[in-house]
């Protein structure tokens, strides 16, 4: 078998890549790992929303490329910025022309105007994909590849990168325990990240990975990450994760992910380890916390306290699934007692800590002073409220990784770069598993969609213009 183009892994980073290419006449290969007619991903599993840093995909190019640098902490690569941020607008023209429907939401106070995949999902707990946004648009743009003479091979597994004379020339692949080679003038890693390979979450995020919660598709194993590696590409930019604050029994009760997740209350509340006492900034929202969650020697360990007004003000807080009352529908165990002694004895933390945690946060609401707290809060995004009304809740938290961030160094064109700073000639990298967009001290996240459409649609073109002018 020969292809211009082969993608790894079959989701939208993948599928949009081949489509583009098979539209600029290439000849493209889509091959996944799963065997499912519907094969479960995050693609699927996505709410559909398309933002960048948070902001509309629609947004002014120069708003969107100082919001990635910005929210990444001076982090992001300025040419790769730059291509994400000038190229948001023609990626959503581009996908309404493959079929693809939107409705426009406000998803957050500060970003109008937000591009969600039609039909939105339901906005209930657990899983909610059949029929909604992703999966429709996945469907749609394999039947497009399929009418451009390109191909999606399920069950077939990448395991090994061919390299000749520097360059990516195919790969091994395995389907049905058979092994075969197959030849490619470009090879796209579009497989996902690394969120469900526990052995790489150690290496990278948290050296608890058994005590966080992988809220993504099961073929998310970092193979491409590791293959590119191998291959001679550069890689970095680990350490931060998107994600949510969750509860606990998250871990073991598939009712309670992806959806509802805890973010919104616990931006205005305070979030207390085993000692009854705050360990982080919940002001910089679910993402920060999240992460600091997963920082912990003992990430299981930590509890969102909260009053009784902040708990009822829970679905107005929340642009997504209210966890009151969603999250105790879906077995979710919700804390209650009518003292804070009494709370802090039913979770087990010392009740003189927590009530000094409670008490200093009252003070800070009231003096409005927040850099005295012992973890000084910010209020910029977020302004916490202050503990009044019992009865008094507490909830176990796990933090919730969503996709990671870092992998493959790739350029402006998505194409993966040497350890010395080279291009590596028919190597790209797409979507989720690549480095230079994110991370940073606030864990500054692009968007898993923006990056999937966005990076696939110039690499297939940069791979077109690539066949064009070769001899």
């Amino acid at each position: 078998m020969s292809y211009d183009v082969i993608t790894i892994g079959g989701g939208f980073s993948g599928l949009v890549t081949a489509c583009r290419a098979a539209e600029l006449g290439l000849k493209a290969a889509v091959l996944e790992a799963r065997n499912e007619d519907r094969y479960p991903c995050s693609s699927r599993y996505s709410t559909g929303v398309c933002n960048v840093m948070g902001l509309a995909i629609l947004a002014a190019p120069d708003v969107l490329y100082q919001a990635l640098i910005d929210g990444s902490g001076g982090a992001a690569n300025p040419e790769l910025a730059r291509a994400i941020a000038d190229n948001g607008k023609r990626t959503i023209e581009w996908l309404t022309g493959e079929g693809a429907r939107f409705v426009t939401r406000a998803l957050q106070k500060d970003a109008p105007g937000q591009k969600v995949l039609a039909p939105p999902r339901r906005l209930s707990a657990g899983l909610d994909w059949e029929g909604r946004g992703g999966d429709v648009l996945m469907r749609r743009l394999e039947q497009n590849l399929g009418n451009r003479g390109g191909v999606l091979m399920r069950g077939t597994r990448v395991v090994e990168l061919i390299v000749e004379n520097g360059a990516c020339a195919g790969v091994v692949a395995e389907q049905d325990g058979r092994r075969s080679k197959i030849a490619a003038r470009a090879v796209v890693i579009a497989d996902g990240g690394f969120a469900a390979n526990p052995q790489m979450v150690a290496q990278w995020i948290t050296a608890r990975a058994d005590c966080v919660l992988a809220r993504v598709g099961p073929g998310a194993h970092g193979d491409g990450i590791r293959m590119a590696e191998a291959a001679g590409a550069a890689i970095g930019g680990f350490g931060a994760f998107y994600g949510h604050v969750h509860h606990r029994d998250a871990m073991t009760n598939p009712r309670l992910w992806p959806y509802p997740h805890l973010d919104a209350v616990a931006e205005v509340a305070v979030l207390i380890g085993p000692d009854g006492r705050r360990f982080t900034d919940e002001g910089q929202g679910g993402v920060c916390q999240a992460n600091a969650i997963a920082r912990l020697a003992d990430p299981l360990s930590t509890f969102l306290i909260m009053d009784d007004a902040m708990w009822q003000a829970e679905p107005k807080l929340t642009t997504t699934v209210a966890a009151n009352p969603a999250m105790v529908a879906a077995e979710g165990k919700l804390v209650s007692a009518p003292d804070l002694d009494t709370l802090a004895a039913h979770i087990g933390v010392p009740p003189a800590a927590l009530a000094e945690t409670v008490r200093a946060h009252n003070a800070a609401v009231a003096n409005k002073d927040f850099a005295r707290l012992a973890v000084p809060r910010s209020v910029e995004k977020h302004r916490p409220l202050a503990f009044s009304v019992p009865p008094f809740h507490a909830v176990p938290l796990c933090a919730g990784i969503t996709g990671t961030m870092g992998g493959i160094v790739i350029d402006a064109n998505a194409q993966a770069r040497t350890r010395d700073g080279d291009a590596l000639p028919g190597l790209y990298a797409v979507g989720t598993p690549v480095a230079g967009l994110e991370g940073g001290p606030r864990a500054g996240y692009v968007g898993g969609l923006s990056k999937a459409f966005i990076l696939g649609l110039l690499a297939a073109e940069h791979m077109a213009k690539v066949a064009t002018t070769a001899p």
